[in-house]
């Protein structure tokens, strides 16, 4: 038998796999050895096994992970091609986010240093001039979303459940009071967060679980804190594009951030619609916080997965890049998710950042 195997060092050599790391796959069912030796515990692998290692080898290079190269490695010929092409288009996508990503963080981190960005004078009064609109759709017995737009807060909220309309309305009438207070760009987030806990507790609780998202923005000044918790979504539209600043609490977001599944797959995935985390009962109550610098002349969008699920986001860039004003902007959405079918509810938010004028 010993001359018909191959040692692990061997093998290793022949496979481009460490011993280490066929020791890790042996211990993870990827890549087991035919014989162990009961005494000394050296692994041995037939010949024919070389074949499996080397797939391994070339899916690790890709970096797909240990559990994808299992699934893969399980399927014939044809259907693992497919699932390496698949894999590797979500690759290039999740490449694409990070990009549009960094350059909006790099935007950001260039706005704090004043040797890296043109002169303006920052004591210039900002306001937003914003409008809001929600829509019940064409498939919905009720109404669940709800939205508001003022000069200082901007939030959006979509509730489930029995109780659901009332859960997103006394999440966004939770964060109201906060519209008219006099707030330093210093205590944007510590007030946000605080209003995040009452909007929690406002939630009604029942029999059946409800409950509800929440996006929201405050603004001071030329700062605004975000606050996020669900799968309701917040972009940005500047002059290098579009960028959206939430991530959404979602089984198949986490799905997807783990690898296991493609956005595509996403789309249709059964439990698409299970959050994570969330306002009210049967989720963590865990918000994203983030301040951000805003300018003039950017325009910044908060919405439902009403709108995300069924309008791609460059249908969605289109419209905001388009529209003359934020009441044209969220008609106009709207109207692209009743083309699309308006399967769900849909609620939007858009509003452009300028300067006040005569007021310095």
């Amino acid at each position: 038998m010993g001359g018909e195997l191959l040692t692990i060092g061997v093998f290793a050599r022949a496979s481009r796999l460490s011993p280490k790391a066929l020791r890790l796959y042996d211990e993870l069912g990827l890549l087991t050895p035919v014989h162990v030796d009961p005494h000394s515990g050296y692994r041995h692998y037939a010949p024919a096994q070389l074949e499996r290692a080397r797939l391994v080898a070339w899916l690790r290079r890709l970096g797909m992970p240990l559990a994808r190269i299992r699934e893969v490695c399980a399927l014939a010929p044809g259907a693992a091609a497919g699932a390496v092409a698949a894999y590797w288009a979500q690759v290039e996508a999740d490449i694409a986010a990070r990009r549009d990503l960094a350059a909006f963080l790099v935007d950001q981190l260039e706005r704090k240093d004043p040797t890296m960005t043109e002169h303006r004078d920052l004591a210039a009064p900002l306001t937003l001039r914003c409008a809001a609109l929600t829509d019940q759709g064409l498939v919905r017995a009720v109404h669940q979303d709800a939205a508001y737009a003022g000069p200082h807060l901007l939030a959006v909220a979509d509730g489930w459940g029995p109780e659901g309309g009332p859960a997103a309305a006394a999440a966004i009438e939770a964060l109201k009071p906060l519209q008219d207070q006099d707030l330093s760009s210093a205590d944007l987030l510590a007030v946000l967060e605080e209003a995040a806990l009452r909007a929690h507790r406002a939630v009604p609780t029942g029999d059946e679980a409800t409950g509800s998202t929440l996006t929201a923005l405050l603004r001071s000044g030329a700062r605004m804190a975000l606050l996020h918790i669900g799968d309701s979504r917040a972009y940005v539209l500047r002059d290098s594009g579009l960028f959206r600043i939430t991530h959404d609490h979602s089984l198949v977001q986490s799905l997807i951030d783990e690898g296991r599944l493609t956005p595509e797959e996403a789309t249709d995935h059964p439990q698409r619609l299970q959050l994570l985390r969330a306002l009210g009962a049967g989720t963590d109550f865990a918000p994203d916080l983030q301040l951000l610098d805003v300018r003039p002349g950017e325009r910044y969008l908060l919405c439902t997965d009403g709108l995300t699920g069924v309008v791609p986001s460059e249908a969605i860039e289109e419209v905001l890049t388009g529209a003359g004003t934020p009441e044209q902007a969220v008609a106009a959405l709207v109207s692209r998710v009743h083309e699309a079918g308006a399967p769900d509810n849909v609620g939007c938010v858009v509003a452009d950042v300028v300067e006040v004028q005569g007021r310095r």
